[in-house]
C-alpha cells in the first residue's frame, strides 16, 4: 500500500491538531482508550464537544496551553492509502520544526482561519513548502462554521492565496483549496451539507486520490553504500555485495554504473532483497547489489548510472535553516552529513538572510540566529557527490552537526 507523508502548517489556533484529530476520529483510527481519554478531558474542561486536538498534542505543555510545540508524527490508514502526518508548530519561533516536518513530505496542508484570512504566517508556511519543493499543497480554509459557511469569504481567501502563489519559484507545485470545519467535521472526511456551493472532494478524498508518482521528487537513481557484505561462508565464500537504499529512480540488472569517488565503472550483476534475487530495485527500496567487476567500493561511496553523474563538490552554496541557539558564524567548522557520508565543512560566507514571508532578503548578515534561513557557502575537506535540491531532494540535502555537542544544528539545501 502507498504511504503518503504530509506536513501540516498554520498559524496559532488555526486548528491543525483538531483537523488531524478529526481525520483520526472520522476514519475510526483512534483506539478505545485514547477516545475515552479525550472524552474525559473534554468534559473536565467543560466542553460540550470532543476536543480532538488532544489526539495529537502529546506534551504536557501542549495540553496545558492548547498549542503545538514539537513535531508529532501520526500514523493512520484507510482502505486506499497509508498516511504519516507531521503535526508541526505554527509559532514563528518554531519555524525550524516546520522545516524538519516538511523535509521528507510529499504533500503539505496549510490551514487558514476563515475569519483571519491570509496572514504573515501563511506566507511563511507557503515559503517553506516552496523552499522544500513539496509538490502538493492543500489549502484548508478552516473554521468555515464561524463565518456561516460563506462562499464569498471562501472565494476571497482563495483569491488572496492565489496572489501569494505568484511569488513562488517552484512551478511544479499544485495548489488545491478546500473549505472545512475541523471542529464540526465538514469536508474533512465526509461531504458537508453546509457547503452546497463547493463541488470538490473532501480533504481525505483528495489525499487518497493523489498519484504517488506525481507527488514524489523522483530524480535519478543514487545508491549510497551503507555496508559492504562479505559473508565468507561456505555457500557465499566469494560473495561481495553492497547494501544500501535506492534514492531517486530505478536500478536494473545490467545497468552500467560508476562508483564514486574512484569513478571506476562496472555493471550491476545481481540485485538482492534479503536472499531473493530481483531484476530491478525501485525507489526507496533497501537492497544489496553485486557488480560484475572487482572494483574498490567502500561505505560512504556512491553508485550511480554511468550516463547520469552527480556533481562532485568540495565547495558549494546552499540555503540553510539554522536550528541551534548558538550562532552560525563565518569561519566555524561543522560536521556535514550528506546521506551517510560525513565530511568537515567550514562556513566560508553568509551571503544574505532570507525573510521567509516573501518580503525580501537582508544583506550583510554576519551571523545566523535560531530559526534564520540564509544563503551560505561552504568549503569541505573531502568532496561529496550531490545534486541541486530542486532536482533531487534526497541527494541535494544535508545536515550540520556540532562536533562538540553532537547536536544537529542546521539543515541545508544545495543550490
Amino acid at each position: 500500500m502507498d504511504v503518503l507523508k504530509i506536513a501540516t502548517a498554520g498559524s496559532v489556533d488555526d486548528g491543525k491538531s483538531t483537523l488531524i484529530g478529526r481525520l483520526l476520529y472520522d476514519t475510526k483510527s483512534l483506539t478505545t482508550d485514547k477516545l475515552e481519554a479525550i472524552e474525559k478531558t473534554s468534559k473536565q474542561k467543560g466542553y460540550d464537544y470532543l476536543d480532538l486536538s488532544l489526539a495529537t498534542d502529546g506534551l504536557v505543555a501542549e495540553r496545558e496551553q492548547g498549542i503545538t510545540i514539537d513535531v508529532a508524527h501520526i500514523y493512520f490508514s484507510t482502505a486506499k492509502k497509508s498516511f504519516i502526518i507531521a503535526d508541526t508548530p505554527g509559532h514563528v519561533e518554531y519555524t525550524r520544526n516546520m522545516v524538519t516536518g516538511a523535509s521528507t513530505s510529499q504533500a503539505a496542508i496549510i490551514l487558514i482561519d476563515a475569519r483571519k484570512g491570509v496572514i504573515e504566517q501563511t506566507s511563511r508556511h507557503f515559503f517553506i513548502a516552496n523552499l522544500l519543493r513539496v509538490k502538493e499543497v492543500v489549502v484548508a480554509i478552516n473554521k468555515m462554521d464561524l463565518v456561516d459557511f460563506s462562499e464569498d469569504r471562501y472565494n476571497a481567501i482563495k483569491a488572496d492565496f492565489e496572489e501569494l502563489m505568484q511569488k513562488r519559484d517552484y512551478e511544479e507545485q499544485k495548489i488545491t483549496c478546500i473549505p472545512v470545519s475541523a471542529l464540526k467535521g465538514d469536508n474533512v472526511v465526509n461531504t458537508s451539507e453546509q457547503t452546497p456551493w463547493y463541488h470538490g472532494p473532501t480533504l481525505l478524498e483528495h489525499l487518497e486520490a493523489l498519484d504517488m508518482a506525481a507527488v514524489s521528487n523522483s530524480g535519478t537513481p543514487r545508491f549510497p553504500v551503507q555496508y559492504v557484505i562479505r559473508p565468507k561462508t561456505k555457500d557465499f565464500h566469494d560473495f561481495r555485495g553492497f547494501a544500501g537504499k535506492v534514492y531517486g529512480g530505478i536500478l536494473n540488472v545490467g545497468d552500467e554504473v560508476v562508483a564514486l569517488p574512484s569513478q571506476t565503472r562496472s555493471k550491476i550483476k545481481a540485485i538482492y532483497v534479503y536472499n531473493q534475487q530481483c531484476e530491478s530495485a525501485a525507489r526507496r527500496s533497501s537492497v544489496t547489489i553485486t557488480l560484475e567487476d572487482e572494483i574498490n567500493v567502500s561505505r560512504g561511496d556512491m553508485l550511480v548510472k554511468a550516463n547520469d553523474l552527480p556533481r562532485i563538490e568540495k565547495e558549494f552554496t546552499a540555503t540553510i535553516s539554522w536550528m541551534d541557539q548558538k550562532q552560525l558564524q563565518p569561519g566555524t567548522t561543522y560536521v556535514l552529513q550528506h546521506g551517510i557520508r560525513k565530511v568537515l565543512a567550514k562556513v566560508a560566507t553568509i551571503h544574505h538572510r532570507i525573510r521567509p514571508d516573501y518580503s525580501g532578503i537582508d544583506e550583510g548578515a554576519n551571523a545566523l540566529e535560531m530559526n534564520d534561513i540564509a544563503q551560505v557557502s561552504f568549503k569541505l575537506n573531502k568532496p561529496i557527490f550531490c545534486d541541486a535540491f530542486k532536482k533531487h531532494r534526497t541527494n541535494g540535502s544535508f545536515i550540520l552537526i556540532d562536533s562538540q555537542s553532537n547536536n544537529t544544528v542546521g539543515a541545508g539545501f544545495i543550490q
